[in-house]
């Protein structure tokens, strides 16, 4: 029978023992912290029943709290809002400053930085926000509230991201990125089009001056020190002028998110930084410690110290206070057998249950028929469906837009109740299709086939890309298993010759080994310029020693063009291809490495010469190899 293959996992004498449980969840992380997304969903649910309660309970304590009058200003300078308006104008556009960063980071150095992977997600958001739109006007056009349609264009991230970690599949690295990427463009549509259709009463004098403060935001960061502060005052000024305009003012936290840079680590910032750290360590003193401080800072892009920073408070605080504030839906019998027989109810339902479910699984359907771009292993039908039916959580940004469509407040309590109703829906169906999903995999078959085919093109391959055996390994440079399974491969090729092709991928414990990712991304930029197995040896050669300095040096003794090499070090493709395989490798459910693959299946035991020279033996060395 053709190639199957038979995996290799580390061979568990009392040396190895210890080392494999401490990595044994490290693969397993998540590419995010799952931890921060289930509890901010949680405080937003909790903070979703407190604002029901409340305005059910005691009606005028609830409206008369949000209506509070506060002045902010000194002498004649003075804003006056409503706790109302402060939540929705003003901490709403930390918020949309954090959505925006994160937009930002995603088009520089992110998952649409790559046209093939970004195709799907980017398609399913566009239908995502077309098909809900389209399904609502049939529906509810003819209520006088056509105009309200932008509630259920977008898909609440805060909200799926939380649902995803409570009640998604096993393994969801692959969905979850890609429900990122898509909520991504979800939000951009969201945002242009509350900017284009919801901005009333719009004066473009103060817009001008809103410019002039992004400018300012703009050339910032080529000042050498006190960037802070700056950013912080004209970030005032141009929120004040958005909120002049007649522009929701939370739109300036988008604009000036997307002029905030980012970029990833550059190789002598870490390096300064790291030097700046020893001075400190030999002669510790306040002037070392704040210009070490300062250096590390630094060595990071803004963009991602903010979103470091912002996602407690947006988590913890801002979403959940604007939960209180707006979602306190009058839930009587005659309110609730009026939502029953509205058509706007019934549209917001219909468009954000059954709409946002057409519309991303519909489009990546016909993508996947058509096979136009990526779908990487683990980003499967079924996956897509729960993705799908998550998508129809249409929370924050649908109460918002409620708030900015709807003056009527009995159409205003209908628009909410079908929002909520479609939210717990949706949540409802996706976590029914994850368990179905989950069910329906194997246990016993879990992560013991190679989910993706070696790919000559693709794939790190040594020694003939036609060979009957193969051996795929998923390691990390800084693993001393993986080196001394790297000399038993080695001895098998030695007496397989030909008939033994090799396959690296990378599976870097970043919990454990602090440099094996960037190893890892070094020799895919040594790949670049087609030195990727002496790279390789050279890592391994010198285990301890690999530092950003190292990696260069290595690079040099290869005769790598360094200069090139440095520049893709820090580009997206490059980090992309890493991230690829340790994608697979979570889909497999690979918790330690080395973890090796013989003609397509997994092999429990030793991984010494003699244990996969029988592996292979058993593997049908006479079938001919497939190459997909």
């Amino acid at each position: 029978m053709a190639n199957l293959l038979t995996v290799i996992q580390t061979s568990p004498d009392p040396e190895q023992v210890d080392a494999r449980t401490k990595s044994r969840r490290s693969i397993a992380q998540k590419i995010r912290d799952l931890g921060q997304n289930r509890v901010g969903a949680l405080l937003l649910l909790l903070a979703t029943a407190i604002a029901i309660v409340w305005a059910n309970a005691a009606t005028s304590s609830y409206e008369g709290f949000w209506e509070t009058q506060l002045t902010l200003g000194v002498a004649d300078l003075r804003l006056e809002f409503t706790l109302h308006a402060l939540v929705n104008d003003a901490l709403m556009a930390i918020f949309f400053f954090t959505v925006g960063l994160e937009v930002r980071r995603e088009f520089a150095i992110g998952e649409l930085t790559s046209w093939s992977r970004a195709v799907i997600p980017v398609v399913a958001a566009i239908a995502g926000l077309g098909v809900p739109a389209l399904l609502f006007l049939l529906i509810a056009g003819g209520t006088g509230h056509a105009d309200a349609w932008g509630i259920v264009i977008s898909t609440d991230t805060a909200f799926l991201v939380g649902a995803l970690a409570l009640v998604g599949p096993r393994v969801p690295g692959r969905l979850r990125i890609f429900l990122l990427a898509l909520a991504v463009v979800d939000d951009i549509g969201a945002l242009t089009i509350i900017a284009l259709v919801y901005t009333k009463d719009f004066t473009p004098l103060p817009l001008a001056i809103a410019a002039v403060g992004l400018v300012g935001i703009y050339f910032t960061r080529y000042l050498r020190g006190g960037r802070g502060p700056v950013y912080a005052t004209l970030a005032v000024v141009v929120w004040m002028a958005f909120l002049a305009s007649g522009v929701h003012p939370t739109l300036a936290g988008v604009a000036i998110a997307l002029l905030v840079p980012v970029y990833r680590p550059n190789r002598r910032d870490v390096e300064h930084a790291l030097d700046l750290a020893r001075t400190f360590r030999q002669s510790p003193n306040t002037e070392y410690a704040r210009a070490a401080a300062n250096s590390l800072r630094e060595s990071i892009s803004i963009n991602e110290r903010l979103q470091s920073a912002y996602a407690p408070y947006v988590a913890y605080v801002i979403l959940p206070l604007f939960a209180l504030a707006n979602a306190g839906v009058m839930v009587s019998p005659d309110i609730l057998r009026g939502a029953f027989t509205s058509p706007l109810t019934w549209g917001i339902v219909v468009a954000l249950v059954v709409g946002k479910f057409v519309g991303v699984f519909g489009s990546t359907s016909i993508m996947r028929l058509l096979r136009v771009g990526e779908f990487g292993p683990g980003l499967t039908v079924d996956r897509i469906a729960g993705g799908a039916a998550l998508c129809g959580i249409g929370f924050t940004i649908a109460l918002f837009i409620v708030d900015l469509s709807i003056t009527d407040e009995i159409a205003q309590n209908e628009a909410r109740v079908g929002v909520l109703a479609a939210s717990v829906l949706a949540f409802l169906i996706a976590t029914i299709i994850f368990r179905i999903s989950d069910a329906m995999r194997p246990d016993q078959d879990a992560g013991m086939t190679l989910v993706r085919p070696v790919d000559p093109a693709r794939d790190h391959l040594f020694g003939d890309p036609n060979a009957p055996l193969t051996i795929v390994e998923y390691g990390d440079f800084q693993c001393q298993f993986c080196l001394k399974a790297s000399g038993s491969i080695q001895e098998v090729r030695d007496e397989l010759g030909e008939r033994l092709r090799y396959v690296w991928r990378h599976a870097p414990l970043v919990a454990y080994h602090p440099n094996a990712l960037a190893a890892a991304e070094a020799s895919e930029a040594a790949s670049l310029q087609g030195k990727f197995f002496e790279f390789e040896r050279g890592l391994f050669a010198d285990q301890e020693n690999q530092r950003p300095s190292d990696i260069i040096r290595l690079a040099q003794d290869l005769g790598l063009d360094v200069e090139r090499f440095e520049k893709d070090l820090t580009s997206p493709e490059v980090a992309g291809r890493v991230r690829d395989d340790m994608l697979d490798a979570e889909a497999m459910n690979i918790t330690s490495v080395p973890t090796l693959f013989v003609n397509g299946r997994r092999h429990i035991g030793p991984y010494d010469a003699r244990s996969l020279l029988r592996a292979l033996a058993e593997a049908a060395p006479d079938a001919p190899a497939r190459v997909e």
